[in-house]
């Protein structure tokens, strides 16, 4: 158990990840945090490419193995796209299997398959999980990371290094009751599903470009609409989307999926102003 899954992050990006063994690799667009962690701890990185529709390709993390390890958000952040189980099997399988490979998996739950199947058969693989999503308990901060009891081991060796007790027993007895009610996180989770996915649809008949989307947001453009744009039009409406300034993603805005009721506003919005 973590302080959220940034400290579980944080932790294997200092236990696992040694410039001495090369670069660590993840995509040029994912999660802000894997920089601040490489600069924090003095790891050296190289962002890969992502492919023209803002996937992630396996094999340019596969051809370079002189590289430290791999990391990357599944679905990314933030523009929600999804990896396949079967591409991350091909990794782990085409990969030095002595170099880690760290997947964050705080939206695999709205309708992606974690590749927690995965850790019996390899032992470099670490996956990071979240209280804060799927479970609506980011107020509590708590995370966990799943993986072979020697990788579990160092991480032991490097939280008790830094604080023993990150977590108090109020937050690890919320967690525990979250985890005995599957059912019902289940049932919002597919609520959120179904909204994002009809609204998705109603935004793409409205002439936006929705990329496919495994997380509880979307990541959408409107050509010939800067994305800054876009962003400072919907506040002054007192809607909030989140805007990035990155080369291949500043014509996108990422939408977090509300109620349905809260996305119809939306719509209406998105209609009348752009």
């Amino acid at each position: 158990m973590s302080n959220g899954s940034d400290e579980g992050l944080s932790f294997c990006f200092y236990a696992f990840f040694d410039s001495l063994n090369g670069k660590l690799l993840f995509p040029e667009v994912t999660y802000s945090f894997y920089p601040v962690y490489c600069d924090y701890y003095g790891i050296a990185y190289e962002k890969i490419p992502l492919a023209g529709d803002l996937t992630i390709s396996v094999e340019e993390f596969v051809q370079r193995k002189d590289s430290c390890g791999v990391v990357f958000a599944n679905p990314n952040a933030p523009t929600g796209t999804y990896l396949p189980l079967k591409d991350i099997r091909y990794l782990l399988e085409n990969y030095p299997q002595e170099k880690p490979v760290l997947i964050d998996e705080a939206y695999i739950d709205f309708g992606g398959e974690s590749a927690v199947s995965l850790l019996r058969d390899h032992q470099n693989l670490l996956l990071v999980r979240t209280f804060s999503k799927s479970m609506s308990l980011a107020g509590v901060r708590l995370g966990f990371v799943l993986a072979g009891k020697e990788l579990i081991d160092a991480l032991a060796t490097v939280k008790d290094s830094f604080n023993s007790y990150p977590v108090s027993s109020l937050t690890q007895r919320i967690g525990e009751i979250a985890l005995s009610d599957e059912s019902y996180y289940r049932s919002i989770n597919s609520k959120i599903v179904s909204v994002r996915e009809s609204f998705s649809s109603a935004l793409g008949k409205l002439g936006w470009t929705v990329l496919p989307s495994k997380a509880n947001f979307v990541f959408a453009r409107k050509e010939r609409v800067p994305g800054k744009e876009i962003y400072l039009k919907l506040k002054e409406r007192g809607i909030l989307v989140r805007h990035f300034d990155g080369v291949k993603v500043r014509d996108f805005v990422r939408i977090t999926i509300g109620t349905q009721e809260d996305m119809e506003r939306l719509l209406g919005e998105m209609r009348s102003l752009f």
